[in-house]
């Protein structure tokens, strides 16, 4: 049989039942629409968790007080909460002690009701030394971050969440005055938008000298963490090894299991996010692919249907001399060319749901080339496992008995 002949011979075939042939390249559609979508919202919640990590800075150690384990001994649960057992005396040591250091910087961490014209709201007050920012990578989009010369003013720098929620939303409110407790603050700046951070959004906190954060809000000389920059990537094993064993040393405890103090490693963070951030996308991936299995029954139900009801019509033309593997390839001519066109909408319906549900759903998502290309082909591979039987089947028939067949 020529080419020609059998595309001529499937679009009759398919064209001579329209319902049936719809139904079942809807079925290949919503499996192959749902597979691209769940996949694009899996990649898309991957990439946002990625940025927003690199945008807390580059080759980033955080030393946390208190200890990650919650075993037993001394042991202060960790994160930021109550432990006090990291001070300025700690950061000065890592730093004239520690090599391979771009910057390092403390910080303080409280929470405190803000007022301004008659405004107010609740929010983080981060108090922090003027080299975090270039750790952190923040930036001013109005005004100027605070300098060395103003470490003991009583100035503050918004994010841009926080600047909306009191002075309304893209206001310019430098040199304007806020109310932090009881204490009064000029605004000096408002930093580019960031976004959230997974702990917490980056945007909606305000920032103030260490100094003064330490004077009014904590009242006491310990710290929140330590941001540290290290030079290079290759040396963040290094440097992390060498400021545990200071701090051990400064802090008296011989047991590294016992240590009242954590580091994060933002590689070995962003490493392990990464990891269950593709894992998750698979699984959703996979969730979605069951309707495609679904799709890919309906498709062998379809030709088997077709199959019984074509079956004199098969032993006419093998009558007429047509070969096995005529009629087996006319058969999975059709089942490929169901799932063909059910893989072209199927890849369309799918950039089309991702669009919804990134516009509406407030979540980002991401359609890459690739889970494009797993969709053609599980639609491909679908069209030849779920076709070969029905046509196998088609080849076989006997031409006596399909000619008897009523």
């Amino acid at each position: 049989m020529l080419f020609t002949d059998l595309l001529d011979e499937t679009k009759f075939s398919l064209s001579a039942n329209k319902s049936r042939s719809f139904l079942t390249i809807l079925g290949i559609v919503i499996g192959i629409g749902s597979v691209i979508a769940m996949i694009s919202v899996g990649q898309g919640a991957t990439s946002n968790i990625t940025s927003n990590i690199e945008s807390l800075g580059t080759n980033l150690l955080v030393v946390m007080p208190g200890s990650q384990r919650g075993g037993g001994g001394n042991a202060v649960r960790g994160g930021m909460g109550s432990a006090t057992t990291l001070t300025l005396e700690d950061e000065a040591a890592i730093k004239s002690a520690v090599s391979g250091i771009n910057n390092i910087a403390a910080t303080v961490s409280s929470r405190k009701q803000v007022t301004a014209k008659g405004t107010n709201t609740n929010t983080s007050i981060t108090g922090v030394e003027t080299s975090y920012f270039p750790i952190k990578t923040v930036e001013a989009q109005l005004g100027s971050l605070f300098t060395a010369s103003q470490t003991n003013s009583r100035v503050v720098v918004l994010g841009p969440t926080t600047r909306d929620d009191l002075f309304g939303v893209d206001a310019n409110p430098i040199g304007q005055k806020i109310k932090i407790g009881s204490q009064e603050f000029t605004v000096v700046g408002v930093t580019k938008a960031k976004g959230g951070t997974g702990m917490g959004s980056s945007d909606d906190l305000i920032y103030v000298p260490l100094a003064v954060a330490q004077q009014y809000f904590t009242g006491n000389k310990a710290v929140s963490n330590i941001s540290i920059e290290v030079a290079s990537a290759d040396q963040m094993a290094l440097v992390q090894q060498t400021v545990t064993d200071l701090l051990l040393q400064r802090h008296k405890i011989t047991d590294a299991a016992s240590a009242d103090f954590s580091i994060m490693n933002q590689a070995d963070m962003l490493s392990t996010i990464s990891s269950v951030s593709a894992t998750m996308t698979w699984l959703l991936g996979a969730i979605a692919g069951i309707s495609l299995l679904v799709g890919g029954i309906g498709i062998m139900n379809m030709m088997l249907t077709t199959v019984t009801e074509r079956t004199r019509e098969i032993g006419l033309r093998k009558s007429l001399g047509a070969k096995n593997h005529d009629i087996s390839s006319q058969f999975l001519a059709e089942s490929i060319a169901l799932t063909f066109i059910g893989g072209i909408i199927g890849i369309i319906f799918g950039y089309l749901a991702s669009l919804i549900i990134s516009r509406l759903g407030s979540m980002t998502t991401v359609v890459s080339i690739n889970s494009v290309f797993l969709a053609v082909g599980i639609s491909a591979l679908i069209g030849v496992v779920f076709g070969y039987y029905p046509a196998r089947r088609a080849a076989k028939l006997n031409p006596i008995d399909a000619l008897r067949y009523q």
